[in-house]
C-alpha cells in the first residue's frame, strides 16, 4: 500500500521537473505559479533569478463576501483577479504561467484567466 504513495509523489515529481525544465522567471516576467490542495488554492509570483517571492494568495486568504463565489473554480478566478491585482501594484505586468504539475483544467485555468481579465499577460 505505501509503495503506491511512493510511486505517486515519483510520478508528481517528474510531471513538475518536466514543467520547470521548461520556465524560468526572471525580474521583467516573474514566473506565476498555482498550486492547490483539497480546501484551498495558492498562487505566487515569484523572481526566479532573485530567489524572491513578488506576491502570495490563497483563496483562504481572500476575505469570502456573503454575495461572493461559493465554489471552489469561482474562488480561484477571484484569487487570479486579486493576484494580479497585487502583482500589478509591485510593478509587474507580464508573467510566466507555471501550472506546476496539474493539468491546465478547472481551478488552475480559472485563476490563469482571472490573472489575464486582472491585467496580467501571460
Amino acid at each position: 500500500m505505501a509503495d503506491r504513495y511512493i510511486d505517486k509523489a515519483k510520478r508528481e515529481l517528474r510531471r513538475r521537473r518536466h514543467v520547470r525544465n521548461r520556465i524560468h522567471g526572471t525580474a521583467e516576467r516573474p514566473r506565476l505559479t498555482v498550486s492547490k490542495s483539497n480546501k484551498a488554492t495558492v498562487a505566487q509570483v515569484v523572481d526566479d533569478i532573485n530567489g524572491v517571492t513578488i506576491a502570495q494568495l490563497s483563496t483562504l486568504t481572500l476575505s469570502p463576501a456573503s454575495d461572493g463565489p461559493s465554489n471552489k473554480q469561482a474562488m480561484a478566478k477571484e484569487l487570479g483577479k486579486a493576484i494580479a491585482a497585487a502583482a500589478k501594484d509591485k510593478g509587474v505586468s507580464a508573467v510566466v504561467f507555471d501550472r506546476n504539475r496539474y493539468i491546465y483544467h478547472g481551478r488552475v485555468r480559472a485563476v490563469a484567466d482571472g490573472a489575464r481579465e486582472g491585467g496580467l499577460t501571460f
